[in-house]
């Protein structure tokens, strides 16, 4: 092998180690995000818990978990 192959192989191996070090990052960003808005929702969707056993309507409770989602989103915003 020539001393210009050696480098573009070199190369290539470092550009894959940067490309998945970035998609990491992405991806632990993604599961951070996703915990994050999960966490935020628990008490929306202990209501909707609520309302469904109670209910046993789905309708209702949809309608209780976006009212109790949208009034927790508000109160972080304040």
């Amino acid at each position: 092998m020539d001393a210009y192959a050696e480098l573009g192989f070199l190369l290539s191996w470092l550009s894959y180690d940067l490309m998945a070090f970035i998609g990491l990052i992405i991806l632990g960003l993604v599961i951070i995000l996703v915990v994050r808005l999960l966490i935020a929702f628990v008490p929306a969707i202990a209501a909707a818990l609520v309302v469904w056993f109670f209910t046993g309507n789905t309708w209702w409770t949809g309608l209780a978990f976006l009212i109790v989602a949208i009034l927790s989103i508000l109160k972080k915003l304040r």
